[in-house]
């Protein structure tokens, strides 16, 4: 299952990590998100609609590989999987919640920006992990820089990528996918423009094909 939503996300190359106030917009942004070419949506934790509206992507979209993010507890994460998420992701590396996810057989992808974090996280036996927050804490250099010593792992990049610098990210062989917010910004969501969303995931998607054709 695991290396199974590993493959998933190298084939669609960027995530869309959302932020929805609103379980009653995850249907539309849904529709976007899957007719501009990348069908997957990392949905937050932050909000109190997150686990509903991972319900109704879940539901309503049988073929979108449906997550969730910002996963802080063991709470969280049954909660989220109990609605229908096939991932998890994490902020930071916390051992209790991924030991937790492993034991449950949950894929789960935690966030690290030391290489004593990668350490921590080869040692359960995971080769995927989330760097966050990416450009922050060095960007493509320090990916580069860390990954060299751990030839086993690869990264999926989150924070402060956009369309001007994800192509660069995506060249890079140790790199799964790259999680990005700038085609579901929470204005255009709350604006209801999923229009517009749909049309800079397309752009998204393109950049995915014209790197990795």
């Amino acid at each position: 299952m695991y290396d199974e939503i590993k493959e998933k996300f190298e084939k669609i190359g960027i995530i869309p990590v959302v932020v929805l106030d609103d379980a009653k917009d995850a249907k539309a942004l849904g529709e976007a998100l899957m007719n501009g070419g990348l069908p997957a949506a990392e949905v937050t934790f932050r909000t109190d609609a997150a686990e509903e509206s991972i319900r109704i992507l879940s539901t309503e979209f049988p073929d979108m590989l449906v997550g969730a993010g910002t996963v802080l507890t063991c709470e969280q994460v049954d909660r989220a999987m109990a609605a229908g998420a096939k991932f998890i992701v994490a902020p930071g590396f916390n051992p209790k919640v991924v030991n937790y996810c492993i034991e449950k057989g949950y894929p789960v992808c935690p966030g690290v920006q030391t290489p004593g974090e990668m350490e921590q996280a080869m040692e359960l036996g995971l080769d995927f992990v989330k760097f966050f927050p990416a450009e922050p804490a060095g960007g493509l250099p320090m990916i580069k820089a860390v990954a060299a010593p751990y030839t086993k792992l690869t990264f999926m990049p989150t924070g402060g990528i956009n369309k001007e610098n994800v192509r660069e990210y995506l060249k890079c062989n140790r790199i799964v996918a790259c999680g990005g917010t700038w085609m579901v910004k929470g204005d255009m969501i709350a604006s209801g423009d999923f229009e517009k969303i749909e049309t800079l995931t397309h752009e998204a998607a393109d950049i995915v094909k014209e790197v990795r054709a």
